[in-house]
């Protein structure tokens, strides 16, 4: 009966506190008062933290996968079809999946073995990649020397040269892979500068926002988006859901 009494008055309390309007109706020393209950309640029943923490997590996970639903429904055409898009696979493939990443992500280096694989597989997925460059600046000179690259035909095995270097990827490391990949460095250098390229990143990272992604790599196929690392079974797996329920519902 106590044990309810305080979880009522708890809950009670909380309620309040929620909302300054109401708790300014009461003096110090009730706040006071409230609080001390609060505390003593807490220090006896810790469980309830956890209670609390998971209660606010399935929140948060309920609020991001209505926010991820609502900017593919809206921005369907832009997330796999965009005017700029960089395409890998399949052209023309039924089936598109985005991959957002970042060059200087250790797991996007380690999966790209597994999206070449499900390229090499499945023949009829498109692959769009969106530059979401995350780790700082030499990700980001990284990002824009990859899209500068497009202008001579070179995004996507300067692409592969990148994601495929071994260790820290910094804006040296860049200039030297693009050389050896027959890339003019200079020219590229100079597209890179460009506001419609910094504008693209940016809408990306806008995109990803809208989308709850906060990390790399992150894959959208279709209405679902697979976070983190996906080895080639798992994304062969997703492709297979799409093709079984009737193909591309968005995408």
């Amino acid at each position: 009966m106590l044990k309810s009494l305080y979880r009522t008055c708890l809950l009670a309390s909380l309620t309040i506190f929620s909302a300054s309007a109401f708790a300014a109706e009461f003096s110090d020393k009730q706040r006071e008062e409230m609080g001390s209950i609060i505390r003593e309640y807490l220090l006896k029943n810790p469980e309830l933290l956890v209670e609390v923490s998971e209660e606010l997590q399935k929140r948060q996970q309920i609020a991001d996968d209505a926010q991820r639903n609502d900017t593919l429904a809206t921005n369907a055409a832009e997330i796999f079809h965009a005017k700029n898009d960089l395409v890998a696979g399949n052209p023309k493939g039924a089936i598109t999946m985005v991959e957002f990443f970042d060059y200087n992500c250790a797991w996007c280096k380690k999966g790209l073995p597994e999206v070449l694989r499900l390229l090499d597989s499945e023949k009829d997925v498109r692959l769009v990649m969106k530059e979401f460059p995350i780790f700082g600046e030499d990700s980001d000179y990284a990002a824009r020397a990859a899209l500068a690259s497009e202008a001579q035909g070179k995004y996507w095995p300067f692409h592969l040269a990148m994601l495929g270097h071994e260790g820290k990827l910094t804006k040296a490391n860049v200039d030297e892979i693009a050389g050896k990949q027959g890339l003019d460095v200079a020219k590229m250098k100079s597209d890179m500068k460009s506001a419609a390229i910094r504008s693209q990143i940016a809408r990306t990272q806008e995109l990803a926002k809208s989308l709850a992604i906060s990390g790399t790599p992150a894959f959208v196929v279709d209405q679902k988006l697979i976070p983190g690392y996906m080895p080639h079974d798992g994304l062969q797996a997703a492709i297979k859901e799409v093709r079984d329920g009737g193909g591309c519902k968005i995408c």
